[in-house]
């Protein structure tokens, strides 16, 4: 079984296959270029490495929101277009979900942050055991007063990561009450071997979709739609 993994949700471009349980090659940048300028090149790279002919994978599982707006649009497009030429099923993979994943086997409770803005958050609430990961609190877009009151009252250690971290450090070290750390470098960003991995498990289950069925999962809406809405409702008052 052949999955190929993309994300563009967040900060990083990232590509990966994984080929039964192995992580045959992976691709992740995080530099500042666009998603747009480097994702298809990065699979091309990662394609002519390994010497993989594209009609050859099983499923294109893609990190299917919530993130960046425009990272969602850029993976989406990427993966559809894809999935229609090779005519091959999509597995949407949530992005908190498949950052989690990069802290399987973990002891202590795992909570992904990325920044939304104005004191919001894309999180979610994970734990591992010997059965795989179990979501505690599904993804979500919250304020970080909202999810640190979650954990202080689940009373766990927990692990942070994600590229919300450097925005809520100080906050999180005045805020919370539980036993608490940061992951590494290596594995606190989204990975497309990640989201491999879990749309491998995805696959295996069924989980699986057309390529004109998917529609990234937003959580919210854009500040450009959120600003015309309070505009709406202004003039709609005035």
């Amino acid at each position: 079984m052949r999955i190929l993994g993309l994300d563009s949700s967040g900060l990083v471009a990232s590509v990966a296959l994984v080929e039964d349980d192995n992580m045959l090659a992976e691709y992740t940048v995080n530099y500042k270029k666009t998603h747009s300028q480097t994702l298809l090149p990065m699979l091309d790279e990662l394609a002519k490495m390994i010497e993989l002919d594209l009609n050859t994978i099983d499923a294109i599982a893609i990190s299917g929101g919530p993130g960046s707006f425009t990272g969602l649009r850029i993976g989406s497009a990427t993966a559809k277009g894809l999935g229609l030429a090779l005519k091959k099923p999509l597995i949407q993979i949530p992005t908190v979900d498949g950052l989690a994943y990069n802290l399987y086997g973990c002891k202590d409770m795992v909570c992904p942050l990325m920044d939304a803005r104005r004191n919001q958050t894309y999180t979610g609430l994970y734990r591992f055991d010997a059965e795989g990961m179990h979501v505690l609190e599904p993804q979500c877009a919250v304020g970080i007063n909202e999810i640190l009151a979650k954990i202080n009252d689940l009373g766990q250690a927990v692990v942070f990561l994600g590229d919300g971290v450097p925005v809520f450090r100080d906050y999180i070290k005045e805020n919370c009450k539980v036993p608490y750390s940061f992951a590494p470098a290596h594995m606190n960003k989204q990975r497309a071997g990640a989201v491999a991995a879990l749309g491998e498990k995805y696959y295996q289950e069924g989980k699986v979709q057309t390529a004109e069925e998917h529609r990234p999962d937003y959580l919210r809406l854009s500040q450009a739609e959120r600003e015309r809405m309070e505009k709406e409702k202004a003039n709609g008052q005035a």
